[in-house]
């Protein structure tokens, strides 16, 4: 069953109702600024898609708004949470490349005042003040259990788990979440690297289905970069759509068409560009003096009977972006 959202939606609406007066008169935001570090990569579409809640929050508010991406380049994004906190930057909003990774700059920032609000991916221990984004290790168990509820996996089975990044907090936590399903079961899994370049990505996951086909029974895409090139990778080995069942991310265009056509079974909706907008309004009023006393959960599981409405939020979203 899908995931009811109504008391999300509820937050989201008293949320976005306030976050212009609680940041602020334009004249108020003259020389105020915002950072918002992400993790990813800037040729990834979903990442883009987070970008445009940050714009939007922008314009909305007033509030200079500087962004950067960083590739997982770890060294490279702890500097630039280190230059908001010298610009002294009115709150920080960022994202989470590896478990522990930017511990010490959050402490860093909370001694110069700064609050900092994690988006995408989380890490509890890490001084953050709140967090605006999936359940990661949910999200893992929600697609495990959707397999077992459909009877797609059983005891015995293999899994196939292409990423972009082994080791990353998305993919650890995603696979902590499916371990406590697969585990009591017998279903084993391999997780395997696939890189960020999107022609790479396409070219291992062939060559895996064409070495590894006949033991594939189901595959769980744990990144938005390899369940887009899903189809891709099936029609270069002739996989049917739908012969292996795919679940997993479904934040890009591609996906979310992948899922109308029938090449994944079940896909996941994280809502990105509201992310972006609810992290900054998080930020702002914590600066303003009012820290959240609560993180905010979102994502919702779509099939093909509601792709459609993602997929549409994807393409209004490109083309208003140009």
């Amino acid at each position: 069953m899908l995931k009811n959202l109504f008391s999300f939606r509820l937050i989201l609406g008293a949320i976005l109702a306030l976050s212009i007066s609680v940041v602020g008169s334009a004249e108020e935001q003259k020389g105020v600024v915002y950072y918002w570090i992400s993790h990813g990569p800037p040729a990834n579409p979903t990442w883009n898609y987070f970008l445009q809640g940050a714009q939007m929050w922008a314009q909305d508010t007033g509030a200079d708004v500087r962004t950067s991406f960083h590739s997982g380049d770890v060294p490279s994004q702890q500097e630039a949470v280190r230059a908001a906190v010298t610009a002294h930057a009115k709150g920080i909003v960022t994202s989470m490349p590896d478990p522990g990774s930017l511990t010490k700059v959050i402490a860093e920032a909370q001694v110069a005042g700064i609050p900092v609000i994690l988006m995408n991916t989380d890490d509890k221990t890490s001084g953050r003040l709140a967090y605006v984004g999936c359940d990661l290790v949910s999200i893992g168990h929600r697609w495990a259990q959707y397999l077992v509820e459909q009877n797609l996996v059983k005891k015995g089975d293999f899994v196939w788990m292409p990423v972009e990044v082994p080791g990353a907090t998305y993919q650890t936590s995603e696979t902590q979440g499916i371990e406590t399903v697969f585990k009591p079961l017998g279903v084993t899994y391999e997780i395997t690297e696939c890189k960020l370049d999107p022609a790479e990505i396409i070219s291992r996951m062939s060559d895996y289905l064409t070495a590894n086909r006949s033991k594939i029974k189901v595959i769980i895409g744990l990144g938005d970069l390899v369940m887009g090139a899903v189809r891709q990778a099936f029609d270069q080995v002739g996989v049917k759509p739908g012969e292996i069942p795919v679940v997993g991310w479904g934040n890009s265009i591609d996906a979310a068409q992948e899922v109308l056509d029938g090449y994944v079974k079940m896909a996941t909706w994280q809502d990105p560009q509201l992310t972006s907008y609810l992290a900054l309004s998080l930020a702002a009023m914590a600066a303003r003096g009012v820290p959240p006393g609560f993180d905010i959960n979102v994502g919702t599981l779509y099939e093909k009977d509601k792709a459609a409405t993602y997929l549409k939020i994807m393409q209004v979203s490109t083309k208003g972006h140009k």
